[in-house]
């Protein structure tokens, strides 16, 4: 549950969506890499068991949902969740412990 509402949070604070609502991979059940486009926003996701990360970069700020600078870094239950955006870019690096 914990991680659905970290999900949703996620996607409602960034504005991403996933490239297909379909798309039945999901990042804590094993590895993958993805490069997309979202408009003028180049995507590229990676996935390990346990880790997700995903950065965004937009040439010259043109089309970022986010905006400012700023750091957060946070814990959702057994997850490190570490998130980072300037004008054109923004990174986020979530790491989850087996209990």
């Amino acid at each position: 549950m914990k991680i659905l509402l970290c999900t949703l949070l996620l996607t409602l604070f960034t504005g991403w969506q996933p490239a297909s609502a379909a798309d039945d991979r999901r990042w804590w059940r094993g590895e993958w890499k993805e490069e997309f486009w979202d408009s003028p926003c180049e995507v590229k996701i990676e996935s390990r068991r346990g880790e997700f990360k995903r950065e965004i970069k937009c040439k010259d700020g043109i089309g970022a949902r986010w905006r400012g600078e700023w750091k957060k870094e946070f814990r959702d239950g057994p997850c490190l969740i570490k998130q980072e955006a300037k004008r054109d870019e923004f990174k986020e690096e979530v790491k989850c412990e087996r209990r």
